[in-house]
C-alpha cells in the first residue's frame, strides 16, 4: 500500500511539472481532469507519462492527448525547437517549410513550428492549406529548404498525429535532398529535443510565409511531366481520398494530363479528421474501399484507385476478368509494384530500380533478365532513394505498402499522385489495346512464374507480444517451411529488428511494424507456370502461401 501511494505522489508530481511548462489551456484542463479521478486513473496516467514520444527515422507519431506520450502543443514546441536548433549546430542554412494534413491539431503544431522556426531566426514556409505529404516533400527541393516538417499520421487511427522530418540537399546530401531522415540526423535530433529547456523559454515569433497556390501548380505540372504526353486517355478512373487531402491535387492532376475527371467517392471527397464512413483510415484494411467499389460499379469505371489521407500512397482496384464472378480486386502493392516497373522499362527509363527486403523478389528476377540495375533495402522510402548510393541514379521505387516512387527527381519519397498518373497511363495504354492490367501481371507471370505475396500481420494492444514473439522464431527457427529444408535464414540485429527464412520457392520476413502496434510477418511463394497455364500456377500458389502462414503463425506462437 505505501509503494502504491509513493507512485501516485510520484505521478501527480510528474503531472504537475508538466502543467507548468504546457502553453495549451485545453490540454492542461486534460490533464487535470485525469488528475481529479486518481487513483481511479491511475493507469492512464502512467500510460501518458510512460516515457517521451520517441523521435526516429519516421519522426513522432502518437495519441492526441496531453502529457509526454502523446501529440500535444507542448510536445510539438518542443520537437520543433530541438530540430531548430540541430540546424544551427549543424550550420544549416535557408528556410524550414512546413505542410500539414487535415488531422485534428495539424495546423495548430504546423503554425507553432513555424513560430519556433521565426523566433530562433530561421525563415518559415507554410504550405497554404491542409495538402498531401508529396507536395510538401516537392516543396522541400523546390524551394530549397534546410529541411521539412510535415504534420501527419498518415493512415493512423483518427486520434492520432504525427510528425515527420525531411532534410534539404545542404544536410541531406544529393541522394537525401527532400527525403526523410536518416541515422545519425534522427539520434542528432532526439538528443536537441531532450536538451531544450521550459517551453516559456523557448522564443515564438511571427508566423511565417504563407505560401501560394502557385507553388501547387508547379507541383502538378511537374507531376503531369511524369508520364508520356500525347498517349491515350480513354479511361474512367473511380477515386477517394478516404476523408483525406488527396482529392483536389489528384482530380487537377489527371485533368491537366487530359484525362477524365475521376469520379470521386461523395461522402469521402472532402477532409474529415473523424474519417466517418471507415473503421481505419488505410485502403489495405478491410471494408475501407466498399464505397469506391460501389461507384465503380455504378458508373461501369475501367479501373479505381484510393489514396491514404496524406495521399502518398496509392491504392489499385481492378475488375476481374469476365466470368470469373469475382467482381472487384485490390492489387497487392507488390502487384502494383512490379506493373510500374515494367511499365517504366518498356518506356526505356534507365537507371536503379529498388524495392525492400519485404517486398516480393519478382522485381528482381525482372531486372536480372533485362539487364537493370537493381538494389534492395531496409524497408522505408528514406532507404529506397538512397538505394545504391546513387550509381546509378534511382530510377524508380517500391514498397509493397501501397507506396511508389517513379520520379525520384520530382518527389523523393512515395507519392500517390504521381503513382496514380503513372498506372492511369498504362492502363489506358492497354484499354486501348484491348487489354487491362490483369491481362499484363499473366504476361509477367508466365514469363517470370506466379510470385504470390501476402502477409500475416497482427494488431496487438500489449507489445510485449511482439517482442516474444520475435525472441520465439530466434530461439526456435523452423528447420522447413511447406516440407522443404530452409536454405537461408538471417537475422539483421542489431541493424535492423528482421528475421528472414528461405526455401527454394519461400520467403518469409518478420518483422515488428515501425509505425503502428503490429507484427508482421510477409510471405512469398513462387510457382513457375506449366505450359503457359498461368490459372493454374496461381492456384498452386494461393494453397501453398495458406499452408505457409498457418506454419509462420505457428512458429510465431500467435
Amino acid at each position: 500500500m505505501a509503494a502504491e501511494t509513493t507512485d501516485l505522489d510520484r505521478m501527480r508530481d510528474q503531472a504537475r511539472r508538466w502543467l507548468d511548462d504546457d502553453p495549451d489551456p485545453a490540454s492542461r484542463d486534460e490533464l487535470r481532469a485525469v488528475l481529479d479521478r486518481l487513483p481511479a486513473s491511475a493507469p492512464e496516467l502512467a500510460d501518458r507519462f510512460a516515457g517521451p514520444l520517441t523521435f526516429g527515422t519516421a519522426g513522432l507519431r502518437g495519441p492526441l492527448r496531453a502529457g509526454p506520450n502523446g501529440m500535444n502543443l507542448a510536445v510539438v514546441t518542443r520537437a520543433a525547437a530541438g530540430l531548430v536548433g540541430w540546424l544551427a549546430a549543424e550550420g544549416g542554412e535557408g528556410p524550414l517549410v512546413i505542410g500539414y494534413d487535415a488531422r485534428h491539431g495539424s495546423r495548430e503544431f504546423a503554425e507553432r513550428t513555424a513560430q519556433v522556426a521565426t523566433g530562433a531566426g530561421r525563415p518559415a514556409l507554410l504550405l497554404p492549406r491542409p495538402l498531401p505529404t508529396p507536395v510538401l516533400a516537392y516543396a522541400v527541393r523546390k524551394l530549397g529548404g534546410v529541411a521539412g516538417v510535415m504534420v501527419t499520421a498518415s493512415h493512423n487511427p483518427p486520434q492520432d498525429n504525427g510528425y515527420k522530418v525531411y532534410l534539404g540537399a545542404q544536410l541531406g546530401g544529393a541522394l537525401g535532398a527532400g527525403a526523410q531522415i536518416v541515422p545519425p540526423a534522427d539520434a542528432g535530433i532526439e538528443a536537441a529535443i531532450r536538451a531544450v529547456g521550459p517551453l516559456a523559454q523557448v522564443p515564438l515569433g511571427p508566423p511565417g510565409q504563407v505560401l501560394g497556390d502557385d507553388l501547387v501548380a508547379a507541383y502538378v505540372e511537374r507531376a503531369v511531366a511524369v508520364i508520356t504526353p500525347g498517349g491515350p486517355r480513354d479511361l474512367r478512373v473511380a477515386y477517394t481520398p478516404l476523408h483525406g487531402v488527396g482529392a483536389a491535387v489528384l482530380t487537377a492532376a489527371f485533368a491537366r494530363a487530359g484525362f477524365p475527371t475521376p469520379g470521386v467517392v461523395p461522402d469521402q471527397a472532402e477532409p474529415d479528421p473523424a474519417f466517418p464512413t471507415v473503421s481505419f483510415p488505410n485502403p489495405e484494411e478491410p471494408g475501407a474501399v466498399d464505397r469506391l467499389v460501389a461507384l465503380a460499379d455504378a458508373t461501369d469505371a475501367d479501373l479505381a484507385i484510393a489514396n491514404d489521407p496524406d495521399a502518398d500512397r496509392c491504392a489499385v482496384v481492378v475488375r476481374e476478368p469476365a466470368g470469373t464472378g469475382t467482381g472487384w480486386r485490390m492489387l497487392r502493392g507488390d502487384e502494383v509494384g512490379v506493373l510500374l516497373a515494367d511499365h517504366l522499362m518498356r518506356r526505356g527509363v534507365d537507371g536503379l530500380y529498388a524495392t525492400t527486403i519485404v517486398s516480393s523478389s519478382l522485381l528482381r528476377a525482372m531486372c536480372t533478365a533485362r539487364g537493370r540495375a537493381y538494389d534492395e533495402t531496409l524497408t522505408g522510402f528514406k532507404w529506397i532513394v538512397r538505394a545504391g548510393g546513387g550509381t546509378p541514379p534511382l530510377a524508380y521505387g517500391y514498397e509493397e505498402a501501397l507506396g511508389y516512387c517513379v520520379a525520384p527527381e520530382h518527389v523523393r519519397d512515395k507519392d500517390g499522385i504521381t503513382a496514380a498518373l503513372t498506372v492511369a497511363e498504362l492502363a489506358a495504354g492497354l484499354k486501348a489495346q484491348g487489354r487491362t492490367l490483369t491481362d499484363r501481371l499473366d504476361e509477367l507471370a508466365a514469363e517470370f512464374g506466379v510470385h504470390h505475396t501476402d502477409q500475416l500481420s497482427v494488431r496487438v494492444d500489449d507489445l510485449r507480444i511482439i517482442a516474444d514473439a520475435m525472441a520465439r522464431v530466434r530461439a526456435a527457427t523452423p528447420a522447413t517451411l511447406l516440407g522443404a529444408p530452409i536454405t537461408g535464414a538471417q537475422d539483421l540485429l542489431p541493424d535492423a529488428d528482421v528475421v528472414i527464412l528461405r526455401t527454394a520457392a519461400a520467403r518469409v520476413v518478420i518483422r515488428p511494424s515501425g509505425t503502428e502496434p503490429k507484427l508482421k510477418a510477409y510471405l512469398e511463394v513462387v510457382e513457375p507456370v506449366a505450359a503457359g497455364d498461368v490459372p493454374a500456377a496461381r492456384t498452386r500458389a494461393a494453397a501453398a502461401l495458406t499452408t505457409l502462414r498457418a506454419e509462420v503463425a505457428t512458429a510465431l506462437g500467435i
